[in-house]
């Protein structure tokens, strides 16, 4: 065997034992008469000890050639270190070597495998099987790991059944671009990456399974970010015969497991809290709660002055924020210029300071007395020592305009605790949105979706005031997951292909498998997707997923370590039946 312990689990209870160990080397230090060096696995560090008065000549010799990350074993004697480093598990011994056998040589590395490496972030994805020795990168694969075994407990200890569902499926309009597979066999067709196992969950549960859960990739074709990826994995989940609470509850109880497990994290509270009233109060559907600055509307107190730009908005919304009012002028042109950037577009933004003594200094005081400025301070919640911040237009921009400025803020002053975590439910969404581009509804979640019973007489008057049965879990500011009762009868999912814009024909093309399904025994059912990546980032407390995937793509969407995407050759090219022609 190449090993009889690995790297991270002897100490002073191992002294004089004959060990044999298998690793990298991290670093060596030639003192002349000794020789140090650091065998790393991804268990630990073991320091190993080369002395020209003990060890073999030969062996001592050889030693001096390891160069960083050479791949070597060892045998030797446990024994006790004289200079003990209390910051690793085996820092009390090392190991007294009496023989060396190099099992692989290694260049040079483009950068340290360190912790706190040189290395920029371009080189590391170049190289990433060297950046996934490094204990940040290894540390959150492990962390990543832990997350997804819990979840596989949870479930399974309340009767879910893990099922696999298909790569290789057909294109249907969810919402985003499909990745497109040819096919050699059927000329001219294609099979697409599943955005979701949508509609083979559901079909599970025609096929009654009862609880399905399955931890599984899938693939958008879409613009990418910090928190996105081409490929990504979902916790997937759908139960038959249950209404939206019970989800709700089961994975309120998800959630809680994993903060207890992973965190040690205790949460009594999940907020239910509209779609609507997220909106208005926090200008976006995945509000922060672990801080306030909630939005404050201000119209009645704001416009039929002699303010133009106030009196011709839809909305005029401020948010106070705590403290801030010691800002200098300066500080709140930065901000000002902050929001008038491309990324949020306002044109401008006004402000009141709400001073310890009572008074108010704002921007726009030629229009607004203080009677004004202490409506605004009781709307907006602002307390001396405050400053408040104002921004006007159409109602939707400006609430997205303001979010983003609250987000902002609450980054600067420190208010977004990683090790703070603040879950919610998000319910009631609108179960349509029009596109005005296309002049048509979209769905606003999927087309399977169920409206609220209640709402169903709206769909011919008023389609943008139905609301679903739909939920999504926030937690810290993200969207973790989603989910809604889904439709399960045929004449109601025809229906929505209807007011979506389909033609019956086109519904019969896209989904004619499912309703199918629908005639045989379809049962009431529901359920939700974690999104898994996200979710043990912010558990691991990051902003960003990459570290949290093995091998992910750039924002372009490639894969420099192997280069993909990639030219195919004229020979696979003609076996697809594919002649290409592009434009350059």
């Amino acid at each position: 065997m190449y090993r009889s312990h690995n790297c991270g689990e002897l100490n002073a209870s191992h002294i004089n034992t004959e060990v044999t160990l298998a690793g990298w080397v991290q670093k060596s230090r030639d003192k002349g008469f000794m020789n140090w060096v650091d065998l790393r696995d991804r268990y630990g560090i073991t320091q190993l000890i080369f002395d020209e008065g003990r060890t073999d000549k030969t062996v001592f010799e050889q030693a001096k050639t390891l160069g960083r990350e050479f791949v070597i074993q060892v045998k030797g004697t446990v024994i006790e270190r004289e200079a003990k480093n209390k910051n690793i598990a085996t820092g009390e011994i090392e190991i007294l070597v009496t023989e060396l056998t190099i099992l692989n040589a290694a260049l040079t590395p483009p950068f340290t495998i360190e912790d706190e490496t040189d290395g920029g972030e371009d080189i590391r994805m170049k190289y990433r099987y060297l950046d996934i020795r490094r204990n940040p990168v290894k540390n959150s694969l492990l962390f990543r790991h832990k997350v997804a075994m819990e979840v596989r407990k949870y479930l399974s200890d309340l009767d879910f059944c893990e099922v696999e569902t298909p790569y290789l499926i057909k294109s249907t309009p969810e919402g985003a671009r499909d990745f497109v597979v040819p096919s050699r066999m059927n000329e001219g067709q294609f099979y697409a990456l599943p955005q979701s196992p949508q509609t083979f969950k559901q079909l599970l549960m025609v096929g009654g399974m009862d609880k399905y859960f399955q931890i599984v990739k899938c693939f958008r074709d879409e613009d990418l970010r910090a928190d996105r990826q081409p490929e990504f994995t979902q916790i997937d989940c759908e139960m038959a015969f249950v209404e939206q609470e019970d989800i709700l509850n089961i994975f309120e109880g998800l959630t809680r497991h994993l903060l207890k497990e992973i965190k040690g994290v205790e949460v009594d509270k999940f907020p239910r809290m509209t779609y609507e009233h997220a909106m208005k109060t926090y200008g976006n559907d995945k509000p922060d709660i672990r801080f306030g600055m909630e939005f404050g509307e201000l119209n009645e107190f704001a416009q039929h002055k002699e303010f133009p730009v106030f009196n011709a908005a839809e909305l005029v919304v401020g948010i106070a924020v705590p403290g801030a009012g010691n800002y200098t002028r300066k500080e709140i042109d930065a901000l000002i210029e902050w929001v008038k950037r491309p990324q949020v577009g306002a044109s401008g933004m006004v402000y009141a300071k709400c001073n310890e003594d009572g008074t108010f200094k704002s921007s726009v005081d030629k229009f607004f007395d203080h009677d004004d400025l202490v409506n605004w301070a009781k709307v907006t919640g602002a307390k001396p020592g405050d400053m408040i911040f104002l921004l006007s237009g159409p109602a939707d921009k400006t609430r997205a305009q303001l979010s983003a400025l609250r987000m902002e803020l609450a980054t600067r002053l420190g208010l977004r605790n990683p090790a703070e975590f603040a879950p919610l439910w998000v319910v009631d969404f609108p179960l349509l949105e029009f596109d005005e581009e296309s002049g048509r509804y979209h769905a606003m979640h999927h087309p399977f979706t169920s409206p609220k019973p209640e709402d169903m007489h709206l769909l011919d008057s008023e389609p943008g005031k139905v609301r679903a049965n739909a939920y999504d879990m926030v937690l810290n500011g993200n969207e973790i997951g989603g989910g809604s009762i889904r439709i399960h009868d045929k004449a109601t999912q025809q229906l929505m292909f209807k007011y979506l814009g389909f033609t019956e024909d086109e519904a019969k093309a896209q989904f004619g498998f499912l309703m199918d399904a629908f005639q045989f025994g379809a049962p009431p059912h529901g359920g939700l997707a974690f999104g898994l990546d996200r979710l043990v980032a912010i558990l691991g407390g990051q902003e960003t997923i990459r570290d949290f995937i093995a091998f992910p793509k750039n924002n372009s969407g490639r894969d420099v370590m192997i280069d993909a995407p990639s030219a195919i050759d004229a020979v696979q090219l003609k076996e697809l039946h594919i002649d290409l022609n592009i434009n350059k």
